[in-house]
């Protein structure tokens, strides 16, 4: 079973309202405990009986700042609901760039095609390409290199138009 199915796994036992789902496939058991306040906790076995616990937190809603009116905060709102917004498909450190001494992947202002890397996510040593599932431009970049992500956290917005 590879990362993209048990990320596939973990989002709809989410979705479906479920307490726990066990899975065993083979020497491989996972576990998917949901709990309080939408918490869910994955469990993963294999062979050496090595237990890894991912925490995934669904992401808290940024507070509008003082100075924005409520109709500017529906606006800003309104815009950025015409963009698609590519997620973090797994926890771990953020990098837009293949290595320190190389230019970012993509940044504001860039046309990308489907399937284009936009950034890399290291998670227990092993690097993660980030591709792009749409064709557009580049509108926003909402995290930092080299900063920690969660699992469906916002990373880029891109106007398909």
């Amino acid at each position: 079973m590879d990362l993209k199915e048990i990320q596939n796994l973990i989002k709809f036992v989410a979705k479906s309202g479920a307490n726990e789902v066990k899975l065993e496939m083979g020497d491989v058991k996972i576990t998917i405990r949901t709990g309080p306040k939408g918490k869910e906790t994955t469990f993963i076995q294999q062979p050496p009986q090595v237990q890894m616990p991912v925490q995934v937190q669904p992401e808290a809603q940024a507070a509008a700042p003082a100075e924005e009116t409520p109709s500017e905060t529906a606006q800003s709102k309104d815009d950025d609901s015409k963009y698609i917004v590519i997620k973090s498909p797994i926890i771990g450190t953020l990098y837009r760039k293949p290595s320190p001494d190389k230019p970012v992947f993509v940044k504001v202002g860039d046309t990308i095609e489907a399937g284009d890397t936009v950034c890399i996510i290291e998670a227990m040593k092993l690097f993660n390409e980030v591709e792009s599932e749409v064709s557009g431009k580049i509108v926003k970049v909402l995290v930092e290199d080299s900063t920690p992500v969660e699992f469906d956290q916002p990373l880029f917005l891109i106007d398909p138009s």
